[in-house]
């Protein structure tokens, strides 16, 4: 018998991340808490620090926002199985270990509030956990008996990677381009939503243009959202974040708010870019001159507006589908991940 710590979220708190996700939740309730039922199953194993390192992460919150774009796709495109809840508890799966993974890179101290679980466990099990959590995860994608669900999953996997890599190069290197922030957040974060959005068409054999768009809109809403939480971590309020302001500036993380800064800013505070975010030289004080800077040149709120356009570019993706309860609910999920920056 393996051991099963901990809880999986319950729906009255997902409820409570916004009003404009409540079509979404109310369309996918019931296969919600057969995902949970599927997650605190398939979180069991008989070595021990398994299933309490990854209780840890999937107890600590979350949307759930990528299983639920699966599931809503699925229902979009009239799926009549159930494959889609098993693919769905994959995605999760595959969400999670990716959380893992970026901790151990970024060397995060906290997420949601949280110590992350390289700071109780250390990095080589987080890693481990998060491998774990992988192979779980293409487990259920075999068991859901879709080749073109497992081909994509597998290249969003592949690409997810690559996007770690990318970032690690990337990592406090003040040259780096706004192409290149997109490239590294598109395969960092867009990868996984547009293979979400995507699996139900794919789980159907819908036609390839209904393919195509579910994964374009995947990809867009994806981009929005990571693009409102890199301003969010310089204009955002702790409590609601569920993270400290200024996380990304103590890491080092090049973001758009960063690279719009250094390339509006003057020698003299380009300067303080290098000794801050380069040369990890933080001083009191050094976080207000950076909102500071960036509010001087407009740096956040470009960076919110760039995410309304590809917010714009996700609902236009979903103009092909005929007005539904489910197109209703996944247009509302863009004005969540949008209306975040408010």
């Amino acid at each position: 018998m393996g051991i099963n710590l901990g809880r999986v979220i319950p729906l009255d708190d997902l409820r409570e991340t916004g009003q404009k996700l409540e079509p979404l939740l109310a369309l996918v309730a019931d296969d919600l808490e057969a995902i949970n039922r599927i997650i605190l199953d398939k979180a069991v194993s008989d070595v021990e620090m398994i299933p309490e390192l990854a209780h840890h992460l999937i107890d600590s919150g979350g949307k759930r926002l990528r299983p639920m774009l699966a599931l809503a796709s699925a229902k979009l495109c009239g799926y009549g199985g159930n494959g889609h809840i098993r693919t769905a508890s994959a995605v999760e799966f595959m969400h999670t270990a990716t959380l893992l993974h970026d901790d151990v890179v970024d060397e995060s101290a906290t997420r949601r509030g949280r110590k992350t679980a390289r700071m109780i466990w250390g990095n080589q099990a987080s890693v481990l956990v998060g491998d774990f959590l992988l192979g779980q995860a293409f487990k259920m994608f075999v068991d859901v008996g879709s080749l073109p669900v497992l081909r994509i999953m597998s290249n969003a996997a592949a690409t997810i990677a690559e996007g770690e890599v990318m970032q690690l190069a990337a990592a406090k290197n003040t040259s780096t381009t706004e192409d290149d922030y997109l490239a590294i957040i598109n395969a960092k974060t867009a990868a996984l939503f547009s293979a979400a959005a995507e699996s139900g068409a794919a789980l159907t054999q819908r036609p390839p243009e209904e393919q195509s768009a579910l994964r374009s809109y995947g990809k867009n809403l994806g981009l929005a959202f990571q693009l409102v939480d890199d301003a969010l971590d310089y204009a955002g309020d702790s409590s609601r974040l569920g993270k400290s302001v200024g996380d990304d500036f103590r890491e080092g993380k090049i973001t758009l708010p960063v690279i719009l800064s250094f390339r509006r800013g003057s020698p003299e505070e380009r300067q303080f870019w290098n000794r801050t975010v380069a040369g990890g030289e933080i001083n009191d004080g050094d976080l207000e001159q950076a909102v500071s800077l960036m509010r001087k040149h407009k740096a956040i709120e470009a960076t919110f507006e760039r995410a309304r356009s590809y917010g714009a570019i996700a609902r236009d993706a979903l103009a092909i589908f005929p007005d539904s309860r489910e197109k209703d609910a996944l247009e509302q999920v863009i004005a969540f991940c949008i209306g975040r920056s408010h």
